[in-house]
């Protein structure tokens, strides 16, 4: 008996026949698939569950401002990254808060308006007025908004913007720094009557669970603390009379306190990052401290970097990223030894790196008060080589977040989102069969190697295909670089469709592939086939080679 097997209209030899294939025949065949790709949406963006590359929070859910799954973006093209989309801003000066971005939204507060604009188009979703003027960063947990300002803490729906909860510390001081919140609770630095607080919340009722009180400032309200970093059960946070503390999270106690000596005069402005049992926590006046997390023991102290700090470190693999009033600096995670540091066109002050895929990214001011330009860099993590740099026209104050291949960045006036260039990339999909004779009972393991032809890398690939009738899901497998990605399957035994995200960007001249192996139940003289299409976020000139199918008989 002959076995055909055919792949989009390319027909491969077996042993012992060959086959010719209808292109028309197959698109006929194959478009429930693209129907149940659109439907699916055309990358894991799409996905209605939050994803762990999604930047939640000020120093992101690890605390280190770091994100660890961000794939598309990297050293070897953040060159050719381009706006995007912008939105609004009303706030030129004073304007700190950081986006946030979950389940592609991103969230950011704007001079008395709260935003929710869509992550890829920047769509408005909803508006919500806020009494802010832009200073806190947003935070997202379990559908709900946080943030700070003005004496208060806010609660949002995170689905329309309603007001859900606030609650009143007694003072209308500014809060500079943003609220952390972890399991539930939310944490927020707060002054109140001169004195700084931190105030911990129940994030579902806005009630105290309790709050601690520390030094005064000597200047004024603005700086009461810093934005809190929450790990392994422990609140840690920087004082304005120069005191680092650490708090048992469930009760407010205090584990520890190191006393850097900077006092009122040089409070710990800076925002603290935890990274494998260390506490990464700069000064006012640029000494940057290593302590341990548990006792708060000091591990090193870097007082050679000079410049003042008002930001937070972030910290990948083995190095911690310092900005002051115009330096980006790298040190050794373990010493505290300088790498490389790099001199800015414009003041990082305020703005907190944020580092993904090997880049390092903030944000700088020139001037003050009346002309100011601002500039957002990209960098060499590794080398402190300039990458990429973009000019605007306002103070960048606040701090840049990663997410999916796209960098998000308040300027004050705008909120700007970069992406890499539109390019088109041909993906070309095959079906190859193992083994090519089969009966009842039998095994077979069907790959789905998926080609980027060029010219341009393909991001965020989407394979749908089935369990084909006449068989049961076995188990799956990926390959490929530089991600593997994720597949959503019917369960053993089952039968039904199978949509993989590849999660990633594929370059030029590499290949992801898919192994579904199911069980062939089917009596012999049957014929099985086997259809598949691919698909990903890049136009793909040529959609032709996008489907493949394949044809086997039970002998």
């Amino acid at each position: 008996m002959k076995l055909l097997i055919c792949v989009t209209n390319i027909c491969v030899p077996n042993r012992k026949q060959t086959a010719s294939f209808s292109i028309a025949g197959l698109m006929l065949a194959i478009a429930p698939l693209w129907l149940m790709l659109a439907a699916a949406g055309s990358s894991a963006q799409a996905q209605t569950t939050s994803s762990p590359a999604d930047w939640t929070q000020f120093h992101r859910d690890n605390m280190q401002r770091w994100n660890p799954y961000e794939t598309v973006l990297g050293v070897n093209n953040v060159g050719n990254l381009v706006l995007k989309w912008s939105g609004p801003g009303y706030n030129p000066t004073y304007e700190y808060s950081s986006p946030a971005v979950e389940n592609g939204v991103v969230y950011y507060s704007s001079a008395g308006e709260l935003f929710a604009l869509n992550a890829s188009t920047g769509a408005q979703v909803w508006l919500s007025p806020f009494l802010s003027g832009g200073i806190a960063s947003p935070a997202v947990e379990n559908g709900v908004l946080f943030n700070s300002d003005y004496g208060r803490v806010y609660a949002y729906d995170l689905s329309n913007g309603t007001l859900l909860w606030s609650y009143y510390m007694g003072s209308a001081g500014v809060m500079l720094y943003s609220p952390t919140v972890v399991n539930g609770v939310v944490y927020a630095c707060m002054t109140s009557n001169l004195n700084g607080t931190l105030v911990a919340l129940n994030a579902s009722t806005g009630a105290k669970l309790w709050s601690f009180d520390f030094g005064g400032t000597a200047f004024g309200e603005l700086f009461a603390g810093s934005s809190p970093a929450v790990a392994n059960g422990v609140v840690y946070f920087g004082g304005s009379d120069g005191n680092v503390y650490a708090l048992n999270a469930t009760t407010g106690a205090l584990v520890w306190t190191y006393v850097t000596g900077g006092g009122n005069e040089n409070p710990v402005n800076g925002s603290p990052a935890v990274a494998n049992g260390v506490v990464y926590i700069a000064r006012n006046d640029g000494h940057t401290y290593a302590l341990n997390a548990a006792t708060g023991g000091k591990l090193w102290e870097q007082d050679e970097l000079g410049g003042s700090v008002n930001s937070a470190a972030a910290v990948a693999n083995g190095v911690v990223y310092t900005t002051d009033a115009g330096h980006i600096n790298a040190l050794n995670a373990s010493t505290g030894a300088l790498i490389w540091s790099h001199t800015a066109d414009s003041s990082p002050w305020y703005s907190s790196p944020a580092v993904a895929n090997g880049v390092v990214y903030f944000g700088g001011l020139i001037g003050g008060g009346g002309t100011v330009q601002g500039y957002l860099y990209a960098l060499n993590a590794s080398t402190g080589a300039v990458l990429w740099k973009y000019p605007t026209s306002s103070q960048m104050r606040s701090s840049p977040v990663v997410v999916n291949g796209t960098v998000y960045f308040h300027t004050g006036t705008q909120l700007l989102a970069f992406g890499l260039g539109v390019g088109h990339a041909d993906l070309y999909l095959r079906i190859q069969p193992t083994p090519t004779t089969v009966h009842q009972g039998d095994l077979i393991t069907y790959a789905f190697p998926v080609w980027n032809l060029g010219p341009d890398s393909a991001v965020h690939e989407v394979l749908n295909t089935q369990v084909p009738a006449g068989t049961t899901f076995d188990y799956i497998r990926i390959s490929g670089t530089p991600g593997l990605g994720t597949c959503t399957t019917p369960s053993y035994g089952g039968t039904g469709q199978i949509i993989c995200h590849e999660n990633s960007a594929m370059a030029p001249n590499t290949t992801w592939t898919v192994r579904l192996t199911v069980k062939v139940t089917a009596p012999t003289g049957t014929v099985i086939t086997e259809n598949a299409a691919t698909m990903a976020d890049t136009p793909d000139p040529n959609l032709a080679n996008n489907t493949a199918s394949v044809s086997l008989t039970v002998q």
